[in-house]
């Protein structure tokens, strides 16, 4: 296809193969030259269920034969290796999630502990229940001026890798789900004097090493695997995502064999071949015009920053010195976090709002709305989030409120038993007064951002219960809880 195509509008497809097969493909079937005897059942026929299945092509028997013969996904998934500088990468089509259990599954043996951050996404604790890892769990700072979770105490990671020698690795997320950086470079360090890899989930900084107007990606930091998200801040399909690996091939601590095992033991055998190729597009994209794009980016966000932190009460997160009285904070630069406290405006309400103007929040609860701004946005539509956001504020403006730590920032965790223990054993169903004290079997998180309060293994706390009422009685959601109310709570049978 040629630079030409509208359907590759900035000619991505001479270097990135399976985008140029996607459009090859869908070419094929625009014209009546593709007579399929393989799956996708649709066979590309819109006369059945619609437009639905538009663009939806295989990998297998689509972008590339049953066989693959033209190692097509092999060579999309080495350009990005390179582009990262390492030397392994897959692309997964089940998002981070897939991803960041696949990175578990690939670290050490059922009963050795880990090291992990407490806020990392409930996928990391699922992969821990599929790896039959012990938790060695470390907390993020919680900065005191914004209830958000800060860096991850280097200091702490030395500690728990120092009680806990059979470790076989550390796992963080970098930059959080607020954007806030962690030392990557000093946790890389300690993690290599105790010999163990550290492993970073980055599944909401796609961008970073690809432009100076942001901070290098953790590879480039010192880390040995890297998970990301391409269809969080890249113009990818849903689902779509890099886990990226420095091996033992090229002097890194993880096994390339295991990380093969554990990404094939967790991933699809029928992988959507434009999620895929949306993935390839947008690795061309970052190593091309990422610098311009992502400069663009960050400008776009201070644009917002200035505006909204002008209005009375507003505040947005951003970066503080050593110096400051608060103390330091990182903050990733195209992240735009916006502090409601002080306004006495209720996240909910300015939510409800922007709804009805057909704007749609990653996050909103009562103090923090996470309104996500990307290579996509310019300020046209940047412009209008401001001035939506502007008035919601006006509209529901109150009495100013101290700010609160959300529960999944906040609650502590005192872990019993193993997840996969927890997991596997038999369960009972209680009345949620009475699970205090208790073994949980489930898993219950607000939702965003999907960090767990309460995990298969952990101890039932008054204060966990209490925390995630609060959560809902605030008008939040309580996900993955087999009761959603949080009238009962599922525990560890007692025998």
């Amino acid at each position: 296809m040629s630079a030409t195509d509208p359907r590759d509008p900035r000619g991505y497809a001479a270097d990135a193969p399976l985008l140029q097969a996607w459009l090859r493909f869908t070419a094929d079937v625009r014209d009546g030259r593709s007579m399929p005897f393989s799956i996708p059942g649709h066979k590309h026929r819109r006369d059945l269920v619609g437009e639905v299945i538009a663009g939806d092509v295989p990998m297998l028997a689509g972008l590339d034969t049953m066989k693959q013969d033209h190692a097509l996904l092999a060579t999309a998934e080495a350009r990005a290796a390179e582009a990262w500088g390492v030397d392994w990468c897959r692309f997964s089509v089940g998002g981070s999630t897939h991803a960041n259990q696949a990175s578990v599954l690939a670290l050490g043996q059922p009963g050795q502990s880990v090291i992990v951050s407490r806020t990392l996404h409930r996928s990391v604790l699922l992969g821990l229940v599929l790896a039959g890892l012990r938790p060695v769990w470390v907390h993020p700072s919680i900065d005191a001026a914004t209830g958000l979770p800060g860096a991850v105490p280097v200091d702490a990671v030395e500690a728990a890798l120092a009680a806990n020698h059979d470790a076989c690795g550390v796992l963080v997320g970098d930059p959080s789900y607020v954007g806030t950086m962690s030392d990557i470079a000093g946790l890389a360090d300690v993690a290599h004097a105790a010999g163990v890899p550290l492993v970073v989930d980055a599944a909401w900084a796609a961008y970073f090493g690809f432009s100076p107007s942001v901070p290098d990606h953790a590879l480039a930091r010192g880390a040995d695997a890297l998970i990301t998200s391409a269809h969080k801040t890249l113009p990818a399909w849903s689902q779509s995502a890099l886990l990226l690996a420095r091996t033992t091939r090229a002097g890194g601590l993880l096994d390339p064999d295991r990380l093969e095992r554990g990404f094939e033991a967790s991933a699809t055998t029928s992988a959507a071949g434009a999620i895929l190729a949306s993935a390839d597009a947008s690795r061309a994209l970052l190593q091309r015009d990422g610098a311009e794009l992502i400069g663009r980016l960050v400008e776009l966000v201070g644009v917002a920053r200035s505006a909204l932190s002008a209005i009375e009460g507003v505040e947005v997160l951003v970066d503080r010195p050593a110096s400051h009285p608060d103390g330091p904070l990182a903050v990733d630069p195209a992240k735009l976090v916006v502090l409601l406290a002080g306004t006495g405006a209720h996240g909910h309400a300015i939510e409800s709002d922007l709804l009805a103007h057909g704007m749609t929040l990653e996050m909103a609860d009562r103090d923090v709305l996470v309104p996500i701004i990307t290579l996509a946005d310019d300020e046209s539509t940047v412009t209008r989030l401001i001035d939506a956001l502007t008035a919601a504020i006006e509209r529901h403006r109150g009495q100013p409120r101290r700010i609160t730590a959300s529960a999944a920032w906040s609650v502590r965790a005192e872990t019993a038993i193993p997840p996969r223990d927890a997991f596997f054993a038999p369960h009972e169903t209680v009345r949620a007064d009475a699970a205090a004290g208790r073994i949980c079997a489930e898993l219950i998180a607000p939702y965003p951002p999907g960090v767990p309060v309460l995990a298969p293994g952990e101890i039932v706390t008054v204060e966990a219960l209490g925390a995630l009422r609060a959560t809902r009685a605030d008008g939040g959601r309580i996900a993955y809880a087999a009761d959603a109310t949080l009238a009962t709570v599922q525990v560890v049978a007692e025998r």
